[in-house]
């Protein structure tokens, strides 16, 4: 993906508060007659990392920005006009934490969105415990979706296990009898291949090797020999960024023709859908790969949800990647029906409110349609009709223009 361009933007937005209201310039509503504070949102993102990471950054904070746009709309949170503020942590921990601390230092935001890695919502979470503050993530860690351990925390993306259970009707309709595992060691990756070797065990499915990589390595190999010596019907993989480059060409060079079975950050990689000499898209390299993406994620002009929220991010800028990287559209109609059910902003009432079935539904969300939060798990519990598989192909306005496989 190109990213001289967001860089260019991403200076820009840093520098301030975007307010994201057309043309107003404060503060929104009033509660017997003074005027509340805005209702301030820092959005994390790698808007100058490298390759994939900058697009699907700023994809994110786009949907944030439509997101709040559609909010103030229709009255704000609790009557406060939404404000968004973004934070590039060019998708490195330790940026991220040093930026986020100045950030609350100077004035403490009342939602935090995360636009991932995974790396940068396991180093900011306890930050944010500490404060006191609602977050939102659309990049899981191991337990980040534990309200024990991180009460005001939510995870907009699925789980991995709700991901994985939505592959087995597919695989079961391909006759597929057993499959091979490749994963990342980032802390979503080994959460995900942990949860693909039990559920696939437990789908009646042989797992006939379930392997890691370094997310941080240039050759997947040897990890590639080992699943292709046991012969599975298919490879589920996860891979997001540069790794999935790296993996693609290392089973072309095999010479391995296998049905490869991408999740959902492999559907989030640009380089799938973009051809040569950039990508790969219509190669060899991905003849055999069909990826798992959310119905969202692929032009519909029937889902007007959908349309009404791509509209919205047209508006303020281009769609550099999948809506898939756009859960923050739905972060801010969550907390608005969140706040109207309890009549306040408090984070810890806000929380409470999150975890209600009705409050859920009155959201009006677009990318999912409905999240599942519950008082036990405080991640996306997405319904399997939610999913499609899809081969890959080009994406305009951030959703793929194909049909399902």
């Amino acid at each position: 993906m190109k990213i001289k361009s967001m860089r260019l933007l991403g200076a820009a937005m840093v520098v301030g508060v975007l307010a994201t209201g057309c043309g107003s310039s404060g503060g929104g509503g009033t509660s017997n007659g003074a005027q509340k504070s805005d209702y301030k949102v820092l959005v994390l993102g790698g808007i100058s990392a490298a390759g994939a990471l900058a697009d699907n950054a700023a994809t994110s904070v786009l949907s944030a920005q439509a997101g709040a746009a559609a909010v103030n709309a229709a009255g704000g949170i609790d009557g406060r006009h939404v404000t968004v503020t973004v934070l590039d942590d060019q998708a490195n921990p330790t940026t991220a934490v040093t930026k986020l601390r100045e950030a609350i230092a100077s004035g403490k935001p009342d939602l935090v969105l995360n636009s991932g890695p995974s790396t940068i919502a396991t180093a900011t979470l306890p930050i944010l415990k500490q404060n006191n503050i609602l977050s939102m993530s659309i990049a899981p860690t191991k337990s980040s979706f534990d309200p024990k351990q991180f009460p005001l925390n939510f995870d907009l993306s699925s789980s991995a296990g709700q991901q994985i259970s939505a592959f087995l009707p597919y695989f079961k309709q391909k006759g597929y009898k057993s499959v091979g595992i490749l994963h990342g060691s980032s802390s979503y990756g080994e959460t995900y291949g942990a949860s693909a070797q039990k559920l696939l065990a437990e789908g009646g499915f042989s797992v006939a090797a379930k392997e890691s990589y370094d997310i941080a390595a240039l050759d997947m190999t040897a990890q590639l020999e080992a699943i292709m010596a046991k012969h599975p019907d298919a490879l589920l993989l996860d891979a997001y960024g540069a790794p999935l480059g790296y993996i693609l060409s290392g089973i072309e060079k095999l010479g391995w023709n296998v049905p490869i079975i991408g999740d959902t950050s492999v559907s989030a990689t640009g380089l799938v859908s973009t051809p040569p000499p950039s990508g790969v898209l219509g190669t060899p390299a991905v003849a055999n790969l069909v990826m798992q993406v959310y119905k969202s994620t692929e032009y519909d002009p029937a889902a007007a949800a959908v349309v009404q929220a791509v509209a919205r991010m047209k508006a303020i800028a281009p769609i550099k990647s999948t809506l898939i990287l756009a859960y923050n559209y739905d972060a801010l109609p969550l907390v608005q029906a969140a706040a109207n059910a309890a009549g306040s902003t408090d984070p810890a009432a806000l929380a409470k409110a999150l975890e209600d079935p009705k409050v859920q539904q009155q959201a009006k969300t677009a990318i999912l349609s409905k999240y599942n939060f519950t008082a036990d798990r405080h991640d996306a519990q997405a319904n399997p009709d939610e999913f499609a598989y899809i081969k890959p192909a080009a994406i305009k306005d951030g959703q793929f223009q194909a049909s399902a496989s």
